[in-house]
């Protein structure tokens, strides 16, 4: 595929996301920018949501990870869906109750007010991370497979700003009002990329989509479950399960990102529909990227592709330079910028709503909430750039893998500190929590990294469980400190 083609295909879908944003931000004001003026239909919210829940991560990594570790993603899988019913029967009712704009004021309400900035803090932290991992993925994709073909000795720093600039012209005026409808067209542009894709790939095998099926199904790429060596074992079912459950709960439920979009819904019962059946849909959906990467995998074999050293990659270099249709590569173009974004613009706007409301204090009637909000808006947009930088030369693993690894670390203290305000009635020492917020992590990160011999055991994602409990065991002997002085 050319790659002047493709840059008119990126160029022609930011122009279709700045049309969105034109019409959806006429009569816009900043209460638009932060709650959508709680008006959005909650079945469109639900649908964006799966498109910003998968992200650019999800699109290349998911099916590049079969390749080494089969189809154990899935275990994790069917732990969000118990994750789910927590956040819609906990946690949002505590949020429509107290009417928040930033789900980390609930903190301040119940633990005080060093408990909210840490939280706060927390999670811009997390964000940060996680919004520029995703963008790391298509800042790459551009460089190697479009700019560098094209005879353009672009820098990467400067890839990476034309990527977030794309997203800000779009953003920074509509805010969450504009992504909940952006993420729908995302959404739809992913799905149909990964559908094509099996379809083309079936059809040049000369298979049907049910033999493909079949021939996955006796692979061994297939293997789902691993119930065996529990210590050993970072695979294990109980483990993933687990794992997938708290993911769940701290990636989205008390993520300010996610849970933005769930608080532009007109009511609770309605944010509960929400989230429900996002769960519910993102099995099938996983199964469906798991099962692509497999088919990429079968065919890259039959037709002798070389698989890159990086199998993240193997996505894009099978629809970009295998022989595949033109209309494979449009699609995988489309649907990875459209991947990447969903995320990644709903991620720069609650980046820029808890500057704001968490650390700046700045409310929505503020006079010069606008002026301020933009300058924010562009302050976090530069933050990514220099964070993605860095990962260009960092990153050395399966990026997916790497997220919820560091997540482990970045939101064990969330899961602790809404845990005790939440199963307790004890206030903790405000002033402690902190420190309580940093020691936490490293605690795990020592235990992860000098567990004993003799004890045998391989720590997998459940890390974030334990970051969780012992930042809930350190609050709760703050109180007795605080009780004693």
């Amino acid at each position: 595929m050319s790659p002047l083609l493709l840059v008119f295909l990126i160029l022609g879908y930011f122009i279709l996301l700045i049309g969105i944003s034109y019409f959806t931000t006429r009569n816009s004001n900043s209460e638009s920018f932060f709650t959508g003026n709680r008006r959005s239909p909650w079945y469109v919210v639900a649908y964006g949501m799966i498109g910003a829940s998968l992200s650019g991560v999800t699109f290349m990594s998911v099916p590049g990870s079969v390749n080494l570790k089969s189809f154990s993603y899935m275990q994790m899988v069917l732990g969000y869906m118990v994750g789910y019913i927590i956040i819609a029967y906990v946690l949002l009712p505590i949020y429509y109750k107290l009417n928040v704009t930033s789900i980390y004021s609930y903190l301040e309400k119940r633990l005080g007010y060093w408990s909210y900035k840490s939280g706060a803090t927390a999670f811009l932290f997390s964000r940060i991370i996680g919004a520029a991992f995703r963008l790391y993925l298509v800042a790459i994709v551009l460089q190697n497979l479009i700019l560098i073909p094209l005879g353009l000795d672009i820098p990467f720093a400067l890839t990476v700003m034309i990527t977030i600039a794309l997203i800000w012209v779009y953003t920074f005026k509509g805010g969450i009002k504009t992504i909940v409808w952006t993420d729908t067209l995302q959404t739809t542009f992913m799905l149909l990329s990964v559908i094509l894709t099996i379809f083309f790939i079936a059809k040049n095998m000369n298979l049907s989509i049910t033999e493909l099926m079949t021939l996955v199904k006796d692979s061994d790429y297939s293997k789902t479950f691993y119930f065996n060596d529990f210590t050993s074992n970072k695979l294990n079912f109980f483990k993933q399960f687990l794992a997938g459950a708290f993911i769940s709960i701290v990636m989205t439920g008390l993520d300010q990102d996610m849970m933005q979009k769930n608080l532009t819904c007109k009511n609770l019962k309605d944010a509960q529909k929400n989230v429900l059946s996002l769960g519910a849909i993102l099995v099938p959906i996983n199964l469906i990227f798991l099962g692509l990467g497999a088919v990429l995998f079968i065919y890259a074999k039959q037709i002798g592709f070389e698989i890159p050293e990086k199998t993240d990659l193997l996505f894009a270099s099978i629809a970009l330079n295998s022989g595949l249709p033109i209309i494979i590569g449009v699609m995988f173009v489309i649907g990875l910028i459209a991947a990447a974004y969903s995320s990644a613009d709903s991620a720069l706007t609650a980046l820029t709503t808890s500057t704001c409301y968490d650390i700046l204090e700045i409310r929505a009637d503020h006079k010069d909430i606008k002026s301020i909000r933009t300058k924010v808006h562009l302050f976090m947009s530069g933050i990514l750039v220099f964070v993605i930088v860095i990962f260009n030369n960092l990153n050395d693993d399966s990026v997916i893998y790497e997220l919820f690894k560091i997540a482990g670390y970045t939101y064990g203290p969330l899961l602790g500190m809404f845990s005790f305000g939440i199963f307790t009635k004890i206030r903790s020492n405000d002033l402690l929590t902190p420190l309580i917020c940093v020691i936490s992590p490293i605690i795990c990160y020592g235990l992860q990294a000098n567990s004993p011999e003799w004890f045998n055991y391989q720590m997998g994602f459940e890390l974030l469980i334990i970051n969780g409990i012992i930042t809930f065991v350190l609050l709760h002997l703050s109180s007795f400190k605080k009780s004693n002085s």
